[in-house]
């Protein structure tokens, strides 16, 4: 159990429901504000969306949302008209056990695609996890434990800070470990505060913050059909503005780089979470770019997992990002050791080097451009045989 703060007015619970066929393992998570909240939401960039998604993006931002229901284990992706009419019913199912409007609830699925959803299961247990809502941190345990599939951790962050005289509480939790790639991925994450924040600045507080963390993460670049991003806020009383609506701002980004580096670190079979950071390129979407390539390369995902500082594999991964340089303008650090300046290779020593990846969890590569002061950070793991192992059994 964590020590968090908890934004008021907000219920939880998380249950196992018989989805997942697993005795004991949560797969049906319930979360309920006791007051309408103002919600905003991002979404997969797939065109392949899952019905959960579609239903979502057809009721935000509103003023007035209630909540959301979760399920594990089957995405309700690829399933067609009756997949939009099942994600439809467990909302309603919720709205009911709460005593709310159908679209004041939001609905979101992870788990495997193509496979209808057992409603039968939703009937009874919808009902069940509503009578287990419960405001204490046993509950946003419950939660977070219910939205995971592959994960081996659950993912919360928390903040509280005062804003034009009053306490704000944020919380979040997250899920994601696979199927992860920029423009988000098979991850699903619900942020909630206490704050009196309208819908349309929502919209685009959490739309910013989600270009700066979520999009900023790869496990193997694949995008899933069924992220979902969901920001609530229910306080009342007048709107923040100003250096307070700012602040409150960058309170946002940063609970959701916490969740976004969460989810890169969990990643399936990784060793290392691997910091990208891109300094110098024109402007932020060229370093974003660059790292991103960086990111999603295979035999640079290998190489840290073998501990090979084999350097060439970086910067010629950026040399066919796209973006427009020539090798003059490139120089790389890994940790704290110069490899690579001004487009000629140091003299390093390999043997700490190797040791470096070897002995450290976290580990940090940085490429220094000399273009202008765009700039960017990136998260990214391993490539292990255990991601490959999980991945090649997933279904069978």
């Amino acid at each position: 159990m964590h020590d968090w703060s908890l934004p008021t007015a907000y219920r939880y619970a998380g249950i196992p429901s018989g989805l997942r066929n697993e005795p004991n393992r949560r797969d049906l998570a319930l979360v309920v504000s006791d007051q309408p909240a103002a919600c905003a939401g991002i979404f997969t960039q797939n065109r392949v969306a899952a019905a959960p998604v579609q239903v979502c993006k057809s009721r935000l931002p509103r003023a007035d949302a209630r909540g959301v229901v979760i399920c594990s284990g089957n995405a309700n992706a690829c399933t067609g008209d009756q997949g939009i009419a099942d994600a439809k019913r467990m909302a309603q199912l919720a709205a009911s056990s709460v005593g709310c409007q159908p679209e004041q609830m939001l609905v979101a699925s992870t788990g495997v695609i193509g496979r209808p959803l057992p409603m039968h299961v939703f009937e009874s247990g919808i009902p069940a996890v509503a009578r287990r809502l419960d405001a204490s941190i046993a509950g946003v345990n419950d939660a977070a434990h219910a939205i995971l599939t592959t994960d081996t951790v659950i993912k919360v962050a928390t903040r509280a800070i005062v804003l034009a005289g009053r306490e704000v509480r944020i919380l979040g939790f997250a899920k994601g470990a696979a199927m992860i790639g920029p423009n988000m991925a098979t991850m699903l994450a619900f942020v909630l505060t206490d704050a009196p924040v309208g819908p349309r600045q929502l919209q685009a507080i959490l739309s910013r913050a989600g270009e700066r963390s979520f999009n900023r993460i790869s496990v193997e670049g694949h995008t899933s059909t069924n992220d979902t991003v969901l920001l609530f806020a229910n306080g009342s009383g007048p709107q923040l503005e100003g250096q307070a609506l700012d602040e409150f701002d960058g309170a946002i980004e940063s609970v959701c780089i916490d969740l976004a580096r969460a989810i890169a670190r969990d990643a399936e079979g990784a060793k290392h979470l691997v910091t990208i950071e891109i300094e110098g390129a024109r402007d932020e979407a060229e370093a974003t770019k660059i790292a991103k390539t960086i990111a999603d390369s295979a035999l640079v995902k290998t190489a840290i997992y073998g501990a090979d500082p084999n350097w060439g594999r970086f910067v010629s991964a950026a040399g066919y990002s796209g973006v427009l340089f020539e090798e003059k303008d490139l120089s790389l650090w890994l940790g704290d050791m110069p490899l690579y300046r001004d487009g000629v290779p140091l003299p390093f020593d390999a043997s700490a080097a190797s040791a470096y990846l070897r002995n450290n969890r976290e580990v940090t590569m940085r490429l220094r451009f000399a273009l202008g002061s765009g700039r960017c950070k990136f998260w990214t793991c391993d490539l292990t045989p255990e991601y490959v192992r999980l991945n090649a059994d997933y279904t069978t």
